[in-house]
């Protein structure tokens, strides 16, 4: 099977919550749940000890996912750590944000040269798209959640994972714009994903096929920076491991520490094949054939307009 090494660490992810969440969602590739501590909480002296180690190797953002980020304890405090050293995104279902927690990340960033990203998924327009996969009282929440980021300045960007079919991506992009506005949000960014067809996906549609892999022959003359294992590791409690998609095949944990994880892999999983067919889904860039929207800047009425809009 074909290898890909490590061009450069661009972006250091963080399994911050491990695979604890408040939702169990029919289409999570980790198959992530209250229940499921399969993998645990990462410390901020966790954070602060890997980002020490990626910062000798040039590392230029960092992210941080689960499990919900914000079941941790210390989520907060980790992200403001963050903001001194470097740009944060963190993934988020947006369902158990509150007004203090933001209070405070906004003063991180208003104080840091670096910028804070709220990733927030939501995979329907409505509650009757999305909390059949997510969850009932899954959708008002998170639009609640929605809310309260633009409250505080921020600008979520809103990842769904494709559960329909691609030719109605421009009919829900347009649908999800809507609902957004309606809720508050008048500069929509909006990221749709592909399905990963493992963990809990695996379970309600398929797993891959014998043939949806990776060749060298689809590697000659492409761009493996559209590969997420060019440019990013993963830290998690059992170790470092080469992305945030494969951390519970064996053979991804590269190591114990930073260093030990800038080696080859050998890509001969499924979900490396989808990340070979849309780029690198799980970064903020789109790239490949992931479609992203950003809604050019368009005040609502009769609202005045706000500094640093352009």
């Amino acid at each position: 099977m074909p290898s890909v090494s490590l061009t450069h660490l661009d972006e250091l992810w963080f399994q911050v919550s491990g695979t604890h969440c408040n939702l169990t969602c029919d289409h999570c590739f980790i198959s992530c749940s209250p229940h499921n501590r399969s993998f645990g909480y990462l410390s901020l002296s966790d954070v602060q000890s890997s980002i020490a180690q990626a910062t000798q190797e040039g590392v230029r953002e960092f992210y941080f996912t689960g499990g919900e980020p914000f079941l941790n304890p210390e989520m907060v405090d980790i992200l403001c750590w963050t903001l001194q050293h470097g740009p944060a995104t963190v993934l988020t279902n947006g369902t158990v944000l509150k007004e203090e927690w933001l209070a405070k990340l906004q003063e991180a960033e208003r104080q840091s040269r670096y910028s804070l990203e709220f990733r927030l998924s939501i995979d329907g327009f409505s509650s009757e798209t999305n909390d059949p996969i997510r969850g009932d009282g899954t959708f008002d929440r998170a639009m609640a959640g929605v809310s309260l980021l633009c409250e505080f300045g921020f600008l979520p960007i809103i990842t769904a994972t494709r559960v329909w079919d691609e030719e109605s991506d421009l009919e829900v992009l347009a649908q999800f714009k809507t609902v957004l506005k309606a809720h508050g949000y008048w500069r929509p960014r909006i990221k749709l994903l592909p399905t990963l067809q493992i963990g809990a996906e695996e379970n309600r549609t398929r797993g891959y096929l014998q043939h949806e892999v990776v060749t060298d022959t689809m590697l000659s003359d492409f761009d493996q920076h559209n590969l997420v294992c060019s440019h990013s590791r993963i830290v998690t409690d059992r170790g470092v491991h080469v992305c945030p998609i494969l951390i519970e095949s064996p053979d991804s944990n590269l190591g114990q520490s930073i260093s030990e994880s800038l080696v080859p892999f050998e890509i001969k999983h499924g979900a490396c094949y989808t990340c070979y067919q849309y780029g690198s889904i799980c970064t903020n860039a789109s790239s490949g054939n992931t479609l992203s929207t950003t809604e050019p800047t368009v005040n609502p009425p009769d609202t005045a307009r706000e500094d640093g809009d352009t």
